[in-house]
């Protein structure tokens, strides 16, 4: 039986969703170029100290995301918006 109207190469699987989560920091004055990949998230540039405070509020996303058993893929944006927001304000406290 052909499959009608999907997309890809033939015999192809459609793929899951793929979420990823990017950082940008724009306040670097030193010239060294940083860039941090991660399960689920890519870091580019910032200060030493932004890099740093992407890196980690990177992974205790993810830690957050794994003690829930989710996947950033499975997770709303209302929900990542709530888990980031937590993140950051226990960061900063």
């Amino acid at each position: 039986m052909k499959r009608v109207g999907t997309s890809g190469s033939k015999g192809s699987s459609r793929s899951k969703p793929r979420a990823q989560m990017l950082g940008i920091g724009l306040d670097n004055t030193d010239g060294d170029k940083r860039l941090t990949r991660g399960k689920n998230f890519t870091l580019v540039g910032g200060s030493e100290e932004t890099h740093a405070e992407m890196q980690e509020t990177a992974i205790k996303v993810n830690e957050t995301l794994e003690r829930k058993g989710k996947t950033l893929e499975e997770t709303s944006p209302e929900e990542f918006r709530d888990i980031l927001f937590d993140v950051v304000d226990r960061i900063r406290r």
